[in-house]
């Protein structure tokens, strides 16, 4: 028997145009004092990153592949298919890259292989939605002489951050700070400038600040205000409003605030003509304001949500869903006094008329540090197989 061992060392989460280097650890577990210690031999081992796409046969309506499925794997085939197995359609794949021939390892013995790769800038993020799934994965394939090839899968998700990929680095080495005590691959260093690039980006893009103020209203009249400082925002950040309802003429009973998704299909590939789009609800705020005079709602976007994104399938959108739901009367209708003598005291209302309506605020989720996403990743760094 031989382990594998197969570790993402930076984490599960990259940005698309990164460098995914992981280490990969082919062991024999038997120590050379067990009675049945033998050497194991491996014929060869191979790794390539691929995207798998999966789609909702209920909502998309996706042409035939042309691709031929790979589903049953012979005994004495040696063909490497990252894929074999998989649901839906493989939409990107990187090159195959070998990691050894005929290894030989003996009892207790360990080998273990770099494999990196940078990532397509052009593919689409990590997603699990109603209607789609992008999903990434690394796979590792490994065969004995005359046996079944071994697959050993490793999930990460990809961040897409629009713009790195026009990005031009500069010729000139020399403006770039570096250390000249340590010795850096080419492919690591532009790595690592293209992360602080893309902190840079996010930094400028998510801390322009200008108020952005809202009048609430119905058809009776105006409820109130809702000021908003940004509406672009990073995964991880928190969604600050504030509302003012001291100036309104429509007395306002409650409302809520919803951060929102919007998953829809392009028009050729929906199933439905005009089918409706998906929302999913990330956070949520609820309120009683009858007499508040201001109020506000902090609504955190979960750093495992997806930023928004626009595939030649499905875009996905984030807004806020506001609710209101208004007096019919006057402020002075809504308490009755009560019919105690010696005090007066005031109550609410046991009936009362009521409006309700909502609005939508579009906003604009990006991306956060990879690093930073990491942990809270459902994937793990670490996945093993037994050959």
């Amino acid at each position: 028997m031989i382990e594998v061992l197969a570790k993402l060392g930076r984490g599960p989460v990259f940005l698309a145009g990164e460098v995914l280097e992981c280490v990969i650890t082919f062991t024999n577990p038997l120590s050379a004092s067990s009675t049945s210690a033998s050497s194991e031999m491996l014929a060869w081992a191979s790794a390539q990153i691929h995207c798998q796409f999966h789609a909702s046969e209920n909502r998309v309506a996706l042409p035939p592949s042309d691709g031929s499925k790979h589903d049953v794997q012979a005994e004495n085939e040696t063909v490497f298919v990252p894929n074999r197995g998989e649901r839906g359609q493989c939409i990107l794949s990187t090159p195959p890259k070998i990691l050894f021939c005929d290894l030989r390892l003996d009892p207790g013995e360990s080998k273990s292989y770099s494999y990196c790769e940078t990532l397509p800038i052009d593919g689409p993020p990590s997603f699990r939605g109603q209607s789609v799934k992008y999903v990434y994965k690394l796979t590792i394939g490994c065969q004995r002489v005359n046996s079944p090839i071994k697959l050993l899968r490793v999930p990460f998700r990809v961040l897409v951050l629009h713009g790195l990929k026009d990005y031009q680095f500069p010729q000139d080495e020399a403006v770039a700070p570096s250390n000249p005590f340590l010795e850096e691959e080419e492919g690591l260093k532009k790595d690592s400038r293209l992360a602080d690039l893309a902190t840079e980006l996010l930094m400028v893009a998510t801390s322009r600040r200008s108020l952005h103020l809202y009048n609430i209203s119905n058809t009776r009249g105006k409820v109130g205000t809702f000021c908003i400082f940004k509406t672009v925002y990073k995964i991880g950040e928190d969604v600050i409003g504030t509302f003012n309802f001291s100036e309104g003429d429509i007395p306002c009973l409650q409302f809520s605030v919803s951060l929102q998704t919007e998953e829809s299909i392009q028009e050729e590939f929906q199933r439905r003509r005009g089918q409706p789009v998906s929302f999913s609800t990330h956070a949520r705020h609820q309120e009683a304001c009858l007499h508040t005079a201001q109020s506000s709602f902090s609504l955190p976007i979960p750093l495992s949500s997806t930023p928004g994104f626009t595939t030649n399938i499905v875009s996905l959108k984030w807004r806020l869903h506001f609710e209101f739901v208004t007096s019919g009367e006057s402020a002075e209708t809504c308490l009755v006094r009560g019919s105690q003598p010696e005090a007066i005291t005031w109550t609410g209302v046991e009936q009362m008329e009521v409006d309700t309506f909502s609005w939508d605020l579009p906003i604009k989720v990006l991306p956060t540090n990879p690093i930073l996403a990491s942990y809270v990743s459902q994937f793990s760094s670490t996945n093993s197989i037994a050959i």
